[in-house]
């Protein structure tokens, strides 16, 4: 069979992660790979980012309620016939002057708009928050699923091992038996088949391992993951005894604690805030200004005329003086009445009523999800533990009928092939059970996110 480049490439990968795995010296926890998730994910640190956006915003809403203040200088040449700004007479020369000023306004009324905006940028705080808190939450579920698969790959990888040598104590001692001509050469061939299969379901097992080793490690954002394992000290049992619960009461735990139906309040709330604002815009706004200005002139000054006819130029006044004897004030209050605006505002306030309906609808979806989800993961986890438990039953009993198979083997009275079907039996269940276990396992761990136990303790930044 050919090998591309691409699976060449993963397969050098995979073996360069299970060859450095034997000089690993750090097995992570669960504890630990979800905390390490928490502080390293780059989803996570974008929700962060945006939480900065959002508190830098509300800074920016804030600035609305503060005067603005502006300076403003200049200097300029004007050529030929003009008049000086400063003596307001017109004359033919280059005149040079400089102005300089202080502009200040600020919003007295504005339809209320600075305020509601200030409020919607502190839910909007919130709101960044609890997205946030969701993106946390849905990290440490999938570090866990992760997780769990890695115990599970490693136990059906044990299985696999073990019944190997067992197949290839089996295929030594039927050697034997064939040359002593106890039993025909053909079981033999079986039992050969029956161990190139095991090593078969080994390479296979080993892949599982490492691509979900190699899962979790890049979801921890591991830049070294050649050495990744986990520990593999986890019981199984429900240690905070929530299938004690009922479903009911879980699901009233979660309406108060959940952070997607305190994200969908608070972006209701964000959407009344809009309408708030779109409607201020009806209204009137009263703005207060001042300024304060002067100006200095650079050329000459006509000062009168000569005995001849001939006019006469003085320098001009000290800078300093000029700036003092032009200083103006001026200040007062400017009203602004919307009448008509081709219907911008009017759309706007409709456009904001529209989001706040669908926020409405989505803070009821949410409601209705959540409360199908909690009976969902509750069914679910009953359902896992009667498999776990069945899965247990079986294995006893695959187990029962395998040694009895054997020890019919052993004595000639069952031939290879149907004690070969006697192991794959009890192959199967013991894979099944490692299946119904993990799978319990995570299910239980959904129960408890939805009833306000995280896997670790989430803190706030």
């Amino acid at each position: 069979m050919k090998i591309n480049k691409c699976n060449r490439l993963v397969f050098a990968v995979l073996l360069g992660f299970g060859l450095t795995g034997h000089a690993q010296t750090k097995q992570w926890t669960l504890e630990e790979c979800v905390r390490y998730a928490l502080d390293n994910n780059i989803t996570i640190k974008q929700s962060e980012l945006d939480l900065k956006s959002a508190v830098i915003d509300k800074k920016g809403a804030f600035g609305s309620y503060l005067p603005t203040v502006n300076g403003n200088a200049s200097h300029s040449w004007n050529i030929g016939l003009n008049v000086n700004p400063v003596t307001n007479i017109a004359t033919t020369q280059t005149t040079q002057y400089s102005s300089l000023g202080v502009n200040a306004g600020v919003d007295l009324y504005k339809g209320l708009q600075n305020q509601n905006n200030y409020r919607r940028a502190k839910l909007t705080i919130v709101a960044s928050q609890y997205q946030l808190l969701q993106m946390q939450e849905d990290i440490s579920l999938n570090v866990a699923n992760a997780f769990l698969e890695i115990l599970s790959n490693k136990e059906n990888l044990k299985v696999r091992k073990e019944q190997l040598a067992i197949d290839e104590k089996r295929l030594a001692r039927s050697e034997e038996m064939v040359n002593a001509g106890t039993i025909p050469r053909g079981d033999l061939y079986d039992l050969k088949a029956t161990a190139a299969t095991d090593q078969q379901n080994i390479i296979l097992a080993e892949n599982s391992l490492l691509i979900s080793k190699l899962s979790l490690a890049q979801l921890l954002q591991l830049k070294e993951f050649a050495d990744f394992d986990i520990a593999d000290n986890i019981e199984v049992k429900d240690e905070n005894n929530i299938m004690a619960q009922n479903p009911n009461d879980i699901y009233t735990k979660a309406k108060e604690i959940r952070t997607e139906l305190k994200l969908a309040q608070t972006n209701l709330e964000i959407a009344e805030k809009n309408v708030s604002i779109a409607r201020g815009a009806y209204q009137p706004t009263l703005q207060g200004f001042y300024s304060f200005s002067t100006r200095a002139s650079y050329s000459d000054i006509l000062s009168g005329v000569d005995a001849n006819g001939n006019p006469v130029f003085r320098g001009p006044d000290p800078l300093l003086t000029q700036f003092s004897d032009n200083k103006g004030h001026n200040f007062g209050f400017q009203l602004n009445v919307p009448i008509f605006n081709g219907f911008s505002v009017r759309n706007n306030v409709e456009k904001s009523k529209v989001n706040l309906e669908k926020s409405k609808i989505d803070l009821e979806q949410k409601s209705l999800d959540l409360q199908r989800n909690v009976f969902t993961a509750f069914t679910n986890a009953k359902g896992a533990l009667n498999a776990y438990e069945s899965s247990n039953v079986t294995l006893e009993a695959r187990q029962q009928a395998y040694n009895y198979a054997k020890e019919k083997y052993d004595v000639g009275l069952m031939n290879s092939f149907d004690f070969t079907q006697a192991q794959t039996l009890l192959t199967n269940a013991q894979s099944d059970l490692i299946r119904m276990k993990y799978d319990y396992m995570f299910k239980i761990k959904i129960l408890e996110f939805y009833f306000g136990i995280p896997i670790v303790p989430i803190i706030a930044k």
